[in-house]
């Protein structure tokens, strides 16, 4: 895409995932894909090959496997971006929960997670991301996040001038409405878009997901939410109006300034 439109049209896959069968969700999820076509940007779940924590049955991927490989395939067949993590080597051996973002010429920008969910036991399986990503596409600076990050404010802050914060996710239904609460606290105290990404069905481990994908403004209003079934919708964003939004109500002007270690 050569000329940055007036919209971002975003798609939103919640899949149902396949349990620890890359192969399988990999076609499950183009076939998603298809029933949103003319998106510039599509977005998947969290671990979308093998469920969360799901990878140990799997054999170990790199960004020289599969899923890299289809990744790029597909944004170039849709000419637009697609996102979404997986559980993969990084260049160390190391294991980690990494947000790939593909553009349509190849190029792959990532963010490992920075929070594991010591809860479920991740931080004994990858090791923590160190830094933040932010992805220029089509004239908008995304975010990049995953799942559990969400619960850490000073984390997600908006002092790297970001226009639209994503998050993919396997959120458990138990905690569905700390989901939804946080996600719009997210929006308001940033003044970002906010589009989150979770999944349905039941994993290997008996867990639940209630789905809930939703897209905030930078004021928190909802501007889609999907329910508790898969599916797949499209929203169209304005960089235009969010941009209005924040001169008109210029709050990050009097954020307080300050750096993590």
């Amino acid at each position: 895409m050569d000329a940055v439109p007036e919209r971002l049209t975003v798609g939103l896959v919640q899949a149902d995932l396949r349990w620890q069968d890359p192969a399988a969700n990999r076609e499950h999820l183009a076939d998603l894909m298809d029933r949103v076509p003319g998106c510039h940007l599509y977005v998947l779940p969290e671990t979308f090959t093998t469920g969360f924590l799901g990878d140990a049955g799997t054999a170990a991927e790199t960004m020289n496997g599969p899923t890299v490989a289809w990744l790029r395939e597909q944004s170039a067949a849709r000419n637009a971006a697609v996102a979404g993590s997986v559980a993969l080597d990084n260049a160390a051996g190391q294991r980690c929960n990494r947000l790939l973002f593909v553009m349509p010429d190849g190029t792959v920008r990532h963010y490992d997670k920075r929070h594991r969910f010591g809860y479920g036991g991740e931080d004994e399986r990858y090791v923590a991301g160190r830094s933040h990503t932010v992805v220029e596409w089509l004239g908008w600076r995304i975010d990049l996040q995953i799942c559990y990050d969400l619960r850490f404010p000073v984390w997600c802050r908006n002092s790297r001038a970001f226009d639209l914060q994503l998050f993919v996710a396997n959120w458990p239904a138990p905690r569905v409405s700390h989901w939804r609460a946080l996600l719009r606290a997210r929006a308001i105290e940033n003044q970002a878009i906010v589009v989150a990404v979770n999944r349905v069905g039941s994993d290997g481990n008996g867990v639940d997901y209630p789905g809930c994908s939703v897209v905030r403004d930078g004021s928190g209003e909802r501007l889609l939410e999907l329910g508790a079934r898969e599916g797949v919708a499209a929203v169209d964003l304005s960089l235009e109006r969010l941009r209005e939004f924040r001169d008109e109500l210029p709050f990050l002007d009097d954020a307080d300034r300050f750096a993590l270690d």
